[in-house]
């Protein structure tokens, strides 16, 4: 019997034993299934700097028009060609014989070789207007590059930020609801000793309630903007991630504030940007475009040259076969050179055609460039108005928050000893949040906007963005 019960309790224990390391299984496959990945500001761009397909087709375009450019300069080398040809043919002839006419079956074969090749001369400078329209694509394409990547660099940043505001508006919602929370057991300690009515718990239960409301949307917009975030960075949605902030305490950051000139900063960007270089470049090509359209009315030079030499099994030279060495190699040796000259005097209108067209093609580009400095010196404006705008917010919204802040303290206080009332308390409770995040927006809003200054002025230059 005794020794029945000691095989049942090693039988229960290692039942208990066998729980407990399934437990711990199953606790480490859902630590490691939750892996939080870190991300920082860097990492981000990096991480957009590589995956983004607009950028890779800029970086497709830059390649190409390096190929265009070594196929131009290609245009001034000779241009050469060879050809062989080689045949058998089978057919009756008539030889003499003697006093006799026979007629006898023959079977010929022949070969035929040669190398041709011509170089141009003189065609109205067309491969060196060619080559130049190259090379300006190509800066272009540079310029359209660099521009690319500070348009992702920034995006980036923007959406970076953004979720860093978030978080920290989401840590104010749940401060502001433990306060509530406190407040609450603070209300329902009073009411059930007398001190306070009852109307004073449903209203402070009911401040709660929308505490955990706001909690709840600030969690969903938090959600919403990070995965607006992974999308700009073209990462997995299904992993977690962790957004690092570069500034470890915002509250105390120092923001300095810079008196910008706003015609300083039109000339700034005028000169600096990457999409207005783009298209100063585009208007080179397209003029060397139409010089190269009207070069063509110009009348070409080139100059040919070849080598042939053929063979025939038939061939005969005082009465006796030639061999292939003689033949091929020395007697059926031709030589040319030659020169053309071509006249351009009618083409059904076709080349006049194409210089107006060239023309117009150089005047919308021009149109086109002056468009797009006006629009630059409307986003500096802009940017600039807002930069002051915010500049003021975040001294008026610090000066709200430190008031807010004292009023509160001080409406807690008179509501320990009952010389005010909820109502007051709870306003003065959602004022102060209200200034918490005015001020955390203000904050952010001006780091922003100095970031954006400098994207409009052309100043993302590099693949960093400091804070």
């Amino acid at each position: 019997m005794e020794e029945h019960r000691q095989q049942k309790r090693k039988s229960d224990m290692k039942k208990i034993i066998s729980l407990v390391l399934l437990a711990i299984l199953t606790y480490s496959s859902s630590a490691l299934g939750q892996t939080v990945q870190k991300i920082t500001l860097q990492e981000a761009i990096n991480i957009a700097l590589e995956n983004n397909y607009l950028l890779k087709q800029a970086e497709n375009n830059l390649d190409l028009a390096n190929k265009n450019i070594i196929s131009e300069y290609a245009d001034f080398l000779p241009s050469l060609s060879s050809s062989f040809s080689g045949s058998s043919g089978e057919g009756r002839t008539q030889i003499e014989v003697g006093d006799q006419i026979r007629s006898i079956n023959v079977v010929s074969n022949s070969l035929r070789g040669g190398v041709s090749g011509s170089i141009t001369i003189f065609n109205g400078f067309n491969n060196i207007l060619t080559l130049r329209t190259s090379k300006t694509t190509k800066l272009s394409r540079e310029e359209s590059l660099q521009r690319a990547k500070e348009n992702v660099m920034f995006n980036t940043a923007t959406r970076f930020l953004q979720v860093l505001l978030d978080v920290q508006l989401l840590e104010i919602a749940k401060e502001n609801l433990v306060t509530s929370q406190k407040q609450l057991e603070q209300v329902q300690a009073q009411v059930e000793v007398g001190s306070r009515p009852s109307v004073d718990l449903y209203n402070q239960e009911a401040q709660v309630a929308n505490d955990e409301l706001s909690v709840t949307q600030r969690e969903n917009s938090l959600k919403l903007n990070k995965l607006l975030l992974i999308r700009q960075l073209q990462i997995d949605p299904v992993k977690d991630y962790e957004f690092v902030n570069p500034i470890s305490d915002i509250e105390n950051v120092s923001i300095s504030f810079v008196d910008y000139n706003l015609q300083s900063l039109i000339d700034e960007a005028l000169l600096g940007r990457s999409d207005i270089k783009s298209e100063e470049l585009d208007i080179e090509g397209l003029k060397y475009q139409l010089l190269l359209t009207k070069a063509r009315l110009i009348p070409t030079l080139s100059a040919d040259f070849g080598i042939s030499s053929s063979y025939a099994d038939q061939r005969r030279f005082n009465g006796e076969p030639v061999s292939f060495g003689d033949q091929f190699w020395d007697r059926e040796v031709g030589k040319s050179v030659g020169f053309s000259l071509n006249f351009p005097l009618f083409n059904n209108w076709n080349r006049i055609s194409n210089i107006q067209s060239a023309q117009v093609n150089l005047k919308n580009a021009q149109l086109s460039l002056e468009n797009s400095e006006l629009q630059v010196r409307q986003e500096v404006t802009q940017a600039f108005n807002d930069y002051t705008s915010y500049k003021k917010q975040l001294q008026a919204s610090e000066k709200s928050k430190i008031a807010s802040e004292k009023a509160f303290e001080t409406q807690q206080e008179r509501y320990n000893v009952g010389a005010s009332t909820l109502i007051e308390l709870s306003q003065a409770q959602a004022n102060y949040v209200s200034a918490q995040s005015n001020f955390t927006q203000a904050q952010y809003n001006l780091i922003f906007q100095e970031k954006l200054l400098d994207f409009y002025l052309g100043k993302l230059s590099g693949e960093t963005i400091e804070f």
